[in-house]
């Protein structure tokens, strides 16, 4: 069986992202998403967990939100009331039935990248 797993890096104090909330929706092809999971991020800048797995991952097109405005704020690393990146959405389409799929994020206050990682 498959699973979704990622990863947040905070690129401007080089490490790990602790405490990023992260959501996770479906997306149906009429453009409604359907939450699936929530997660936060541990000392690694990974969650416990896979976000999904075993019977609970499908092929299909998903979106993952990355709060990270509201991590840099409380980290201290942003002095404005209103961060330039707030919540990063990230969507892709997974089609392997059994693939492994990883969508990390490198975040900063003003910018961020992804990938498909392994």
């Amino acid at each position: 069986m498959g699973r979704l797993s990622t990863h947040v890096l905070d690129t401007a104090n080089g490490k790990p992202a602790e405490g990023v909330t992260i959501r996770l929706y479906r997306l149906s092809h009429d453009g409604t998403r359907e939450h699936l999971v929530a997660a936060t991020t541990n000392a690694d800048g990974r969650t416990d967990l896979p976000l999904l797995e075993d019977s609970a991952y499908a092929p299909g097109s998903y979106e993952i939100e990355f709060h990270v405005g509201a991590y840099f704020m409380a980290a201290g690393t942003l002095s404005a009331e209103t961060p330039f990146l707030d919540v990063v959405p990230v969507r892709f389409t997974m089609s392997e039935a059994d693939g492994h799929y990883h969508v990390p994020i490198l975040a900063s206050p003003y910018g961020y990248t992804t990938y498909r990682g392994s």
